[in-house]
């Protein structure tokens, strides 16, 4: 397979937005909805969040982001969840946990598959605001300002398709991938990560969601599945030069 030139990938813009984001909501309740009760209870490499927690998060993701009452509501909520130890991000992850918890797991799944195409529609519709700014605390406790813009149109399926590769990790089932869809994020993801860098490359990934892509001349040659290359650069594994860049998930 020849390589793409990174710069020729397209990010992910409003116009995909809808059919990616109601694809992977419903991928990852299917993959809940083949689970047993003990494994509901899993612990996820999101410490301390369980299989369980982790599903209500992403619920409550999903519910927040699917029309304007929701999200006001959360909007709301900000002051009192600013005073909470943590940064705001934590405090309103853990909301979404909290309010979520007294379900139970067939209400959970029903619940996703409701949501996921007023979600995904939502988020692609939205003109307004994309323009606010949203500022987010990184890894090495830096902070950067994004736009409402790249929370709606890459970050809300990064954070649902990276969830959905840790109930895998917790479980021991495998992850549907498919070339059209998982691999049309994952080179997203590398367009990103090759921006942040900025350096030269030849990255090889493996497995239905992977390729090849390439940035200038020189530079190393990287070879690694393309879940594991993903994982990586969110923070769930490590990696040494080009590959502790960190990308949003």
């Amino acid at each position: 397979m020849e390589a793409v030139e990174v710069g020729e990938v397209q990010v992910i813009r409003r116009g995909e937005v809808a059919v990616l984001a109601e694809a992977e909501m419903r991928r990852f309740a299917d993959a809940l909805a083949c689970l047993e009760p003990d494994e509901w209870r899993l612990p996820t490499v999101c410490a301390p969040w369980s299989v369980r927690d982790m599903a209500g998060h992403v619920l409550g993701m999903a519910g927040t982001f699917s029309g304007w009452v929701p999200l006001l509501r959360v909007l709301r909520a900000l002051p009192r969840l600013a005073r909470q130890p943590g940064t705001l991000l934590d405090a309103g992850t853990a909301m979404q946990v909290r309010t979520h918890a007294g379900l139970s797991t067939a209400e959970v799944v029903g619940g996703l598959r409701r949501v996921a195409p007023r979600h995904a529609r939502w988020r692609a519709r939205r003109r307004l605001f994309r323009a606010l700014p949203v500022p987010n605390v990184m890894r090495d406790g830096s902070v950067e300002t994004w736009r409402m813009a790249y929370l709606l149109d890459r970050i809300g399926t990064r954070d649902t398709w990276m969830h959905r590769a840790d109930l895998a990790a917790a479980t021991g089932r495998p992850m549907v991938l498919t070339a059209g869809h998982d691999g049309r994020i994952v080179a997203d993801v590398v367009a990103e990560w090759a921006q942040r860098h900025g350096q030269p490359f030849t990255l090889e990934l493996t497995g239905p969601a992977g390729g090849r892509f390439r940035a200038g001349r020189g530079g190393p040659d990287l070879s690694l599945d393309a879940v594991e290359f993903c994982r990586i650069l969110s923070g769930r594994g490590t990696g040494d030069g080009l590959l502790a860049t960190e990308v949003p998930f």
